[in-house]
């Protein structure tokens, strides 16, 4: 493939609610850059108070590129998101711009990154396992994948049916864990990686707060306007999404969804973090600091 090694694109990474969005528009303004969106959930349509989508408004006329891009019933797919991701990228370099990879879905920013082919598919494999999700329930499947593959299965929600099938299916296709199936890091573009954090506790309580305001700023009828959201493998299994249903359903209670969707995204930051903190390449600031826009674009020269 076509490696390219300059000029730099900058990624903002790290958990949910810690600011990345805030940090990533003031870096476009004061770089001329435009920001490619690496939040798994938030390329789909119609998804955006589940997802803390940023508004027309509050993109501050800031380029946004990979936003709304799938309807809710698509599967995501990691091979598709990377083709799109590294067109984006290469248009905002040929335009002079600075892009800025923008996200806390750590596969999809691996992906564009690196020089990441994925394993093939095989449909026959692929509809027995999902067949056999419906019928016996995710949590065999999710214990098979953690007796084959311990490492993949404890980077993986045990909520997250598509990924522990694409896991099971890749084992299945090539003999190997799923793990072994991702290869040691080779750059695709220079990078400048930005990691935004907080303390566990602030950030508990902003996780708090944010799913207080997804319910009081309609979340329900969003789901219950999003048509063929029951069908998405991936968008009705979404922290929140799937909490939301529930309530619909009758199956929980307001307060039990909200609770449900702090603990799942609380356990989801846990998951962020050990992520991208076994990077080495990623800097760390501190989301919470007054000097943060500073700080990182010190880094960035």
């Amino acid at each position: 493939m076509r490696f390219r090694t300059s000029p730099r694109v900058l990624t903002v990474v790290g958990p949910t609610a810690a600011g990345k969005s805030a940090l990533s528009i003031a870096l476009a303004h004061e770089l001329g850059g435009e920001v490619v969106n690496a939040d798994s959930m938030q390329l789909y349509r119609g998804m955006d108070i589940g997802t803390a989508k940023l508004t027309v408004a509050e993109r501050e006329g800031v380029p946004h590129h990979l936003l709304d891009i799938w309807d809710v019933r698509v599967a995501a797919a990691v091979a598709e998101y990377q083709r799109l991701a590294r067109a984006a990228i290469d248009d905002i370099l040929s335009r002079g711009r600075v892009p800025l990879l923008v996200g806390g879905s750590g596969l999809y920013i691996r992906a564009v990154l690196e020089d990441f082919d994925f394993p093939g598919t095989d449909a026959a494999i692929r509809s027995r396992l999902e067949s056999e999700m419906s019928e016996t329930g995710l949590e065999s499947l999710y214990s098979r994948l953690q007796a084959l593959d311990p490492a993949a299965a404890s980077k993986i929600l045990p909520t997250n049916g598509r990924r522990v099938v694409r896991a099971l299916e890749v084992i299945e296709l090539t003999g190997r864990p799923f793990t072994a199936s991702l290869p040691d890091p080779k750059p695709v573009y220079d990078t400048l990686q930005i990691g935004v954090d907080r303390d566990t506790e602030a950030l508990d309580e902003r996780i708090g707060q944010r799913v207080d305001l997804m319910w009081s700023a309609g979340l329900i009828d969003e789901v219950r306007g999003l048509d063929g959201i029951r069908d998405g493998l991936t968008a009705s299994r979404a922290l929140g999404y799937q909490q939301a249903l529930a309530q619909i359903d009758g199956t929980l209670s307001e307060e039990e969804a909200k609770a449900d969707t702090v603990r799942g995204t609380r356990r989801f930051v846990r998951r962020q973090r050990s992520w991208f903190r076994r990077d080495p390449a990623v800097t760390w600031l501190d989301g919470a600091a007054p000097t943060l826009v500073a700080d990182a674009l010190a880094l960035a020269g």
